[in-house]
């Protein structure tokens, strides 16, 4: 009997050594696991930060279809009715400047309805640039590709150039009761910089409304108002500063397409070098100034865009 006592003591104290075992290898697990989690979190925390701190990653990035390149743009025939619509908008947004020119500021309001009307019609053909300004701010900011911007600036160029005649063509009918053609007059000695920094302002003007626009894609109507604004902003500005500060005779177009239809460009001069200077400083006044001010107001408004995101 002493025997099988003892044994059942050795099997009990057995089971009461194998418990605190247990305990420990749950212990240890704990140990093990604890860490764990903690470094769980601790990625979370890491990827959180990285995240917060490269709150311009991708700012370059393309936002157009990567497919598209100049061996495939052309097979697409939406691209065709793009380039139609570009020309359209174009010839009537310059019919709208030549009368505003011949008009002048006290129509602002109704030329900007006209511009909505413009905007809505268009935008389902194109996105409806109708200015190198804007394309050039497309392109730049990668919104476009290449190869479609620069067959957009050529669609509107030539809708410029049809629009004009459109507009001498009734010129030319009216005779001496009509009105002059719209030309623009010639900068004066020492009025470089300040057409210039007029032409770069209201250009920036339009390029960052623009680009505000684009982010109400989804309701046309919305988009053609934020643009048409933004338009009439830029010739108000441009009125009040060139004629009230600057003594100008409304030396602003906003729209290097238009300009060069403008007469722009000097027909007269001392010698070639001197109508080769004029040349080359009309395209800078009126083209080059105006595209860098519309890359300058598409930046501006990525930019303060990136900044507000969480």
């Amino acid at each position: 009997m002493a025997t099988k006592k003892s044994k059942s003591s050795a099997k009990s104290a057995k089971t009461k050594t194998t418990k605190p075992k247990t305990a420990e290898k749950s212990v240890k697990k704990s140990e093990i696991e604890a860490p764990k989690t903690n470094t769980v979190e601790e990625t979370k925390v890491t990827t959180t930060t990285s995240e917060k701190k490269s709150c311009f990653k991708g700012f370059f990035a393309k936002k157009y279809e990567e497919k598209e390149s100049i061996l495939t743009i052309f097979k697409n025939h939406k691209f065709y009715g793009a380039l139609l619509g570009e020309v359209i908008g174009t010839m009537l947004i310059a019919l709208l400047l030549f009368a505003l020119s011949l008009m002048g500021i006290a129509n602002v309001a109704m030329y900007a309805f006209a511009i909505i009307a413009i905007l809505v019609a268009v935008y389902a053909f194109s996105g409806a640039c109708l200015n190198p300004i804007i394309t050039v701010g497309m392109m730049a900011t990668r919104r476009i590709s290449v190869i479609r911007g620069i067959m957009y600036i050529i669609a509107e160029i030539l809708g410029a150039w049809l629009g004009w005649l459109i507009f001498n063509g009734f010129h030319l009918a009216g005779g001496e009761t009509a009105y002059d053609v719209p030309a623009m007059a010639a900068v004066a000695e020492g009025g470089f910089w300040t057409v210039t920094m007029v032409e770069l302002i209201g250009a920036a003007v339009i390029g960052f409304f623009f680009a505000r626009a684009i982010e109400y894609k989804r309701s046309v109507f919305t988009f053609a108002a934020v643009v048409a604004g933004g338009m009439a902003l830029a010739v108000l500005i441009g009125y009040v500063v060139s004629a009230a500060f600057l003594g100008l005779n409304s030396n602003f177009v906003f729209n290097p397409a238009v300009a060069l239809m403008m007469q722009i460009f000097p027909t007269a001069g001392e010698n070639f070098g001197e109508i080769l200077g004029g040349i080359c400083q009309a395209l800078s006044i009126y083209a080059l100034i105006p595209m860098i001010g519309g890359v300058v107001g598409f930046y501006l408004s990525d930019f303060a865009k990136k900044l507000s995101e969480d």
